[in-house]
């Protein structure tokens, strides 16, 4: 089993930066996959950015590209999300996820608030 535990949400004005973090525990294999999505009161989840654990190849969604920026720390079993230029629309729970290649994401975090002011 893995246990995902995200921080690092808050208050923040627009424009400004945050970095969210996702610790790991439990077994984690070299093809799993880390993700992040968000969602925001009445609307559907969101994929906004995903990580490879063996070679660190990255995705993002359209939203958020050349914003956001995920990153990882393999030895502390740790992925962040740089968010910078934050938007308003930004504003949404953000869960951590985590999948075995070639499956659905099957591991999330408890999520954590994020919330950007105009």
């Amino acid at each position: 089993q893995v246990q995902l535990v995200e921080s690092g949400g808050g208050l923040v004005q627009a424009g400004g930066s945050l970095r969210l973090s996702c610790a790991a525990s439990g077994r984690t294999f070299s093809n799993y996959v880390m993700g992040w999505f968000r969602q925001a009161p009445g609307k559907e989840r969101e994929f906004v950015a995903a990580i490879s654990w063996s070679f660190g190849n990255t995705y993002y969604g359209d939203s958020v590209k050349g914003r956001f920026t995920i990153s990882r720390d393999n030895a502390k079993n740790t992925v962040y999300l740089q968010m910078n230029n934050l938007k308003p629309e930004d504003t949404a729970v953000y869960y951590c996820a985590a999948r075995v290649t070639g499956r659905n994401y099957e591991y999330w975090g408890q999520g954590t608030q994020v919330t950007v002011s105009s």
